[in-house]
């Protein structure tokens, strides 16, 4: 079982200690015989311990950044939701294939925000503006959440904000099962709970440093027993040698698993495997052993958003995991919504 996340190394900004979770998150660290070092900037660390790439790298998936989010200027979401709540940036996760590998470049370490009232009130004039519609919330467009908020109860404290909100909702997914503290959140059922989750073979190649599936299959039952709407996004889909054995394997356990009281509220969301050529040259200098195929010659190349185009599975294979997947959903969860397929 992956252990709860604890840094090697913590930085902090000088200004972060004026904050209440700047102090208490220093006590922490300091009580627990963490090395803490001061930085000018959450956006400038330097001379990480490491004799060459691989080591400096993987120091900085396991270093964090106490600092100030200065810009409260949101930024707006992907499909699932208006606007990307800052909460925290980068994720200790080894994921292969993820994309904040090339968004994040030469700063793979974890940063949280302590001021986390001033991001709220950001959030109170992004929900004025559109009011009296609702405004959806993500906290994980650029890290996984709740890998660090054992830590922090950041994330706690915007479940029971946006709880309290009338016009706010709140959406985050994680690959992690660390979620005991945040079953007695007041969320009010405004909060969408989901948990990223694929088949054991992807899990197990491309995934280090996560929870296993069953594990977060678990963690998803005691998530709905205490009344969260959930989700599960299927990300990346991955073709490999007996995927679609794969990932019935993964829809049975999930049955197996969830409870009756899951089901009536219950979201999909799928999104294929897809890599950029910047992310391929990335990801083999991060992870030069992967099993990861990066073969543009075998995919389909498609125009992205900002210009920069992907790779992306052929149409027919788009349309066999579009019937597979499709299909497991209807048959073991057929009152769930798929929301999107990308």
């Amino acid at each position: 079982m992956v252990k709860p996340f604890v840094p090697q190394l913590v930085y902090v900004e000088p200004k972060a200690l004026e904050y209440p979770l700047g102090k208490q998150l220093i006590t922490k660290f300091k009580d627990m015989g963490i090395e803490i070092r001061h930085t000018t900037s959450h956006n400038q660390i330097r001379n990480l311990p490491g004799e060459n790439h691989f080591q400096k790298y993987r120091m900085a998936k396991s270093t964090l950044v106490v600092g100030i989010r200065k810009t409260l200027k949101f930024d707006t979401s992907k499909p699932s939701a208006e606007y990307a709540i800052p909460l925290a940036t980068g994720c200790m996760g080894h994921c292969h294939y993820c994309y904040l590998q090339t968004t994040m470049g030469s700063k793979p370490y974890i940063r949280t925000y302590v001021n986390v009232d001033e991001i709220f009130e950001a959030a109170k004039e992004y929900m004025k503006e559109r009011a009296p519609e609702m405004t959806r919330f993500e906290a994980s467009c650029t890290s996984d959440i709740v890998g660090i908020d054992h830590l922090t109860h950041s994330l706690k404290r915007a479940i029971e904000f946006f709880g309290k909100s009338k016009h706010g909702h709140l959406r985050f997914v994680t690959k992690f099962a660390h979620v005991d503290h945040l079953l007695d959140a007041d969320h009010q059922g405004k909060t969408r709970f989901r948990f990223s989750i694929n088949d054991d073979y992807v899990i197990k190649y491309f995934e280090p440093g996560t929870s296993r599936l069953h594990e977060r299959i678990a963690a998803a039952a005691k998530v709905a027993e205490a009344d969260y709407p959930l989700g599960f996004i299927i990300a990346p889909i991955y073709l490999h040698e007996g995927w679609k054995e794969g990932y019935l394997e993964m829809f049975e356990k999930l049955d197996a698993t969830l409870p009756a009281s899951a089901r009536r509220d219950l979201t999909f969301e799928m999104i294929q495997h897809r890599f950029t050529k910047p992310a391929k040259r990335v990801i083999q200098e991060n992870y030069p052993m992967t099993k990861l195929e990066l073969d543009e010659a075998k995919r389909k190349w498609k125009w992205g958003r900002y210009g920069i185009g992907k790779y992306v599975y052929t149409d027919d294979e788009q349309e066999d995991i579009k019937d597979t997947l499709g299909h497991y959903i209807q048959h073991f969860f057929p009152e769930a919504k798929l929301e999107y397929f990308t």
